[in-house]
């Protein structure tokens, strides 16, 4: 898109309820909160952004999403782009499927913007979103040490701000925070070890979906990492060999897959792969899995991801939710046994 000179805005806030009601009125109330968040933000169009669409591209990573795509351009007549994801990531098959979605993605793209990609462009596109992933890896890395002076939450804002702001406004902003931050003696007044060191795995925490943050941080918990798709995930392990679409095809490809598509083979899937290495690299201490109701399959995938990282000896706890307040104290009662147990496991093994 960057490429093409179209402004990509992501879009979709978490956490607010009469969104969810409204886009319930459109798609099925079996969907997950998100997607029917979407759908309420989109049709409601009160927001800064979603009266200024011209068009709305989605990916079919998740299916939920294809559905989206779908009942908005039925109902609120936006012009849709959808890119096919395949089912396999590792077959030959798939690989030559994805070149040719994304081909005819950027052929509808061309055709939106009036103009043709070419390697010239495409280029210093690349250039920059390498730049940027770059970046916010270096302030994930960077929030994770001790005495650091910033905290995870305020990173996972960065990230998010990043969904709107021009791209190289944002790489510039991020890049005068890392000089900023290379200044700064340590944050003395942090004491390492007090706080048990959580890392966060799951469904998407989306911008405004902030429950779940809110009761670790107030029991005293340390989020010190996560491998959401609305945080760092999206910024791992893409390496684009040239510029052109099937070299752009094929980075993608080779990146772990999304957990909404399937992946059978357990002791080979990179998804868990990834995370272990990122538990390591962060010094986490337990994980909480955070899923939305109806989000299937992450919520199919917590079980045994719950059993390997145990076997690691990483406590997991399962925190499957909504948009709703209702659950806010139930969540607390949960989280709180769940910290304690870890503060426990921490006094046992000397970590204080």
């Amino acid at each position: 898109m960057l490429a093409l000179e179209i402004i990509p805005i992501r879009l979709g806030t978490g956490g607010d309820e009469q969104l969810v009601d409204i886009g319930g009125r459109y798609i099925s109330t079996k969907n997950c909160v998100f997607v029917r968040s979407v759908v309420g933000l989109l049709g409601e169009k009160k927001d800064a952004y979603t009266p200024l669409i011209d068009l709305l591209a989605a990916d079919a990573s998740c299916l939920q999403i294809f559905r989206l795509a779908e009942v908005v351009k039925y109902y609120f007549k936006y012009e849709t782009a959808v890119l096919g994801v395949p089912r396999s990531f590792t077959a030959p098959e798939g690989r030559n499927y994805f070149r040719q979605e994304l081909r005819s993605f950027v052929e509808q793209l061309e055709k939106f913007s009036g103009q043709k990609l070419t390697a010239d462009k495409l280029s210093p596109a690349i250039d920059l979103l390498n730049k940027i992933r770059s970046a916010l890896q270096y302030l994930y890395e960077y929030q994770a040490r001790d005495y650091a002076n910033l905290t995870w939450r305020e990173v996972f804002e960065i990230v998010h701000a990043g969904f709107y702001l021009d791209r190289a406004g944002y790489l510039k902003l991020l890049q005068e925070l890392i000089a900023e931050l290379k200044t700064l003696p340590d944050n003395k007044g942090k004491i390492p070890g007090l706080q048990p060191r959580v890392f966060l795995t799951g469904s998407q925490l989306s911008p405004g979906d902030v429950k779940l943050i809110n009761i670790v941080e107030d029991l005293g918990g340390k989020i010190i990492g996560d491998d959401f798709w609305t945080g760092l995930s999206s910024y791992l392990d893409i390496e684009i060999a040239a510029p052109t679409v099937d070299a752009v095809a094929d980075g993608y490809l080779a990146r772990v897959p999304h957990a909404a598509l399937p992946y059978l083979d357990i002791g080979t899937d990179s998804r868990i792969k990834k995370l272990k290495e990122l538990l390591q690299k962060f010094r986490a201490q337990a994980v909480i899995d955070h899923t939305l109701r109806y989000c299937d399959p992450y919520t199919f995938k917590a079980g045994e991801t719950k059993d390997i990282l145990n076997n690691e000896g990483f406590p997991f706890l399962e925190i499957h939710t909504e948009y709703a307040s209702s659950d806010i104290e139930a969540i607390r009662t949960r989280v709180e046994a769940f910290l304690e147990l870890v503060r426990t496991r921490n006094d046992v093994a000397g970590g204080i």
